[in-house]
């Protein structure tokens, strides 16, 4: 056989490895598609698998004029890949840093910057090789790679989510741990609205990309902190009502299932799940934006001239118990909630539902209404309130003291003179028993289940477990403790015709469509004491603010005022002090038609008042009347009839 041809031996084993080849190849392929396919698929749908969230836009909280509380804004971070940069954007980065409020040199300084630096190594691996970060001419001509970069304009996710607050880049890891990092995602602006975001992505400045993210924000700062709330920086419902109503607020995020690319990108055309988030409810107050402000700014006013400990304000509707206004000094911006210091943290308690007092005078409407009720007294019964001792079922028991000598009082005459022996006097008419029970008819000892604010229960001990002389000291006030609002409730007791409401601060739910889900009507706790009564004891409250009672500074022009004043002391280093009381006036009118009730509370204020002592009527009363002022054409409040007010015969006045 001639040389320039191989022999058959050369041609059969050349064959025979053609074939194991191309057999051996053949059974890999039967393997990997038959054999191991399902394990296979199910190992690279999960390396490129890619579960995105998509969060929900949190509801509105809105005032009863339809005014925004607080508000979610959508917002974007913008960053850069500085891989995916073309060198025929750069002409556009003059106007990218203005849109985004950074320098020119600013923004150069983040586009190429490519690698972050590697940790500093030890003496023994640390080589120049390694440490050395790009130059600027091998970042440029890295801006020609990846052709299939993001372009502004998408808003897309990082490997890993959304950037975090505290970071400004994401890292892709290089060979070992030494080795530079390319930088994959670099903030640029947080905080970016979407007008902004729009003129950015009209530039198509390749590898600049936003993410989206919605930023909690309450417009009026400060105003209705305490029922409002805060949502914190970890998106989390802190107290008001972002924390009662959560729920519902904050809705339910979507997502969706894709794959990704080697780079992390989304491939939409791969999309095989998808879950629309579901946007939050919103939620509307009784809270009156107009009446809240009146009342922050009567407390503002009160802490200018007294400088009190603190002070507390409450206006509602008495017909329906819902809230329009409460205010607590000292208070707290919602927008910047992390700036409270810590020994400040009171200052965000809503005082007038978590803290408690001894309400002192206010309480006798208690006595008062209890007697009436059980046809006891009228209100032209006459007590000596000279006395300073009385026989009591076998006891001679101490009257309190009296601000003032007082002789034979009407029952009338004891409220509107607000007199303390007078009211103990009715109290052991009424005996430990009915007054008990009627101070836990009108709210006291117990929750009244107010949705916000950390509401207590006050202080009210059974009547078993009462010392003797509790039956006098009660009636006016003292051993007995309470909220803020469980003595404006118990005045509105009188003002809604004998009827306990349990106090309202949420009057509908929206859903995202804005179509009502649930509304929130009046709600009845029980009957306390008979309509009659009620406007029996309503009379008798007309007298306190009219020449002759104790606080003819809380009245209103053209309108009949009922209220009551009280001046507690407070209990300071185990003893009633002379220094230091808590001034109130809790009331309403038009007394006979009631529209509105006004509790007026504050604490510690004597250090400013004549005389040295914070007295109901000249630190609260006032208040009350310039709020009260000031309301009758924000609410409408007409006066009664002069015909209703002079058919009334339970004056109780003796002439």
């Amino acid at each position: 056989m001639s040389k320039g041809y191989a022999s058959n031996y050369r041609i059969v084993l050349l064959a025979t490895g053609l074939f194991v080849c191309f057999g051996a190849l053949g059974v890999r392929l039967f393997w990997l598609h038959v054999v191991d396919r399902d394990a296979l698929l199910k190992t690279i749908a999960k390396a490129r698998e890619n579960l995105i969230t998509e969060t929900a836009r949190r509801g509105d909280i809105r005032d009863a004029r339809g005014g925004i509380l607080a508000t979610s804004s959508s917002l974007l971070r913008v960053g850069v890949d500085p891989f995916d940069l073309r060198p025929q954007d750069e002409k556009k980065w003059p106007q990218l840093a203005v849109l985004l409020g950074l320098s020119e040199d600013e923004l150069r300084k983040i586009f190429l910057k490519r690698y972050r630096d590697p940790a500093a190594p030890s003496a023994a691996t640390a080589s120049p090789a390694s440490a050395a970060p790009p130059s600027a001419s091998a970042v440029s001509a890295g801006f020609a790679l990846n052709l299939a970069a993001p372009v502004a304009g998408t808003v897309a996710p990082t490997k890993g989510g959304a950037a975090d607050d505290d970071d400004d880049a994401i890292l892709e890891p290089g060979a070992n741990d030494l080795a530079p990092k390319k930088i994959r995602f670099a903030l640029l602006r947080r905080g970016v609205s979407e007008k902004t975001y729009a003129d950015i992505v009209k530039l198509r400045v390749r590898g600049v990309y936003g993410e989206r993210y919605y930023q909690r924000s309450y417009p009026n700062n400060q105003l209705a902190a305490h029922l409002i709330g805060f949502v914190n920086r970890q998106e989390e419902a802190s107290s008001g009502i972002e924390a009662y109503l959560d729920f519902f607020l904050r809705g339910q995020n979507g997502w969706r299932v894709g794959e990704r690319d080697g780079r992390g990108g989304e491939l939409p055309q791969f999309l095989t799940r998808h879950v629309p988030a579901a946007n939050g409810y919103s939620v509307t107050l009784s809270i009156d934006l107009v009446v809240q402000d009146i009342v922050e700014q009567e407390l503002a006013l009160i802490a200018e001239r007294y400088e009190p400990l603190k002070a507390s304000i409450i206006v509602s509707d008495p017909r329906t118990g819902f809230i329009l206004g409460m205010a607590n000094y000292p208070t707290y911006n919602l927008n910047e909630y992390y700036k409270v210091p810590k020994d400040e943290m009171e200052r965000m308690k809503n005082a007038a539902v978590a803290d408690i007092y001894d309400p002192g005078s206010v309480f006798k409407i208690v006595p008062a209404a209890g007697a009436l009720e059980e046809r006891l007294v009228t209100p032209r019964t006459v007590f000596d309130c000279s006395l300073d001792k009385v026989l009591y079922k076998g006891r001679t028991l101490s009257l309190p003291g009296e601000d003032h000598h007082m002789g034979d009082l009407t029952v009338t005459e004891i409220i509107s003179h607000s007199s303390n022996k007078g009211a103990a006097q009715l109290g052991m008419r009424l005996g430990e028993q009915k007054l008990d029970r009627y101070a836990r008819a009108f709210g006291f000892g117990a929750k009244l289940g107010f949705p916000v604010g950390g509401e207590v229960s006050g202080i009210l001990h059974p009547y078993e477990n009462w010392y003797p002389i509790d039956i006098t000291r009660i009636p006016m006030g003292h051993s007995v403790s309470a909220t803020v609002l469980q003595m404006h409730q118990a005045m509105t007791v009188i003002a809604a015709d004998g009827m306990l409401f349990r106090p309202q601060l949420v009057s509908e739910i929206r859903n995202a469509a804005n179509d009502t889900v649930f509304r929130y009507d009046r709600a009845e706790i029980g009957r306390v004491v008979s309509p009659q009564t009620a406007r029996t004891v309503a009379t008798m409250l007309m007298g306190v603010a009219r020449t002759g009672g104790t606080a003819p500074e809380a009245a209103i022009e053209g309108y009949d005022v009922a209220g009551k004043t009280g001046t507690s002391q407070k209990f300071i280093n185990g003893e009633w002090s002379k220094r230091h009381h808590i001034a109130s006036f809790v009331g309403f009118f038009p007394a006979l038609r009631p529209q509105i009730a006004i509790s007026v509370v504050v604490d510690d204020a004597d250090h400013r008042s004549p005389g040295g002592v914070a007295y109901g009527a000249k630190v609260a009363a006032p208040s009350f009347k310039r709020i009260g002022e000031r309301l009758i054409s924000v609410q409408k409040i007409q006066p009664a009839a002069p015909a209703l007010i002079a058919s009334n015969p339970n004056s109780g006045v003796r002439r």
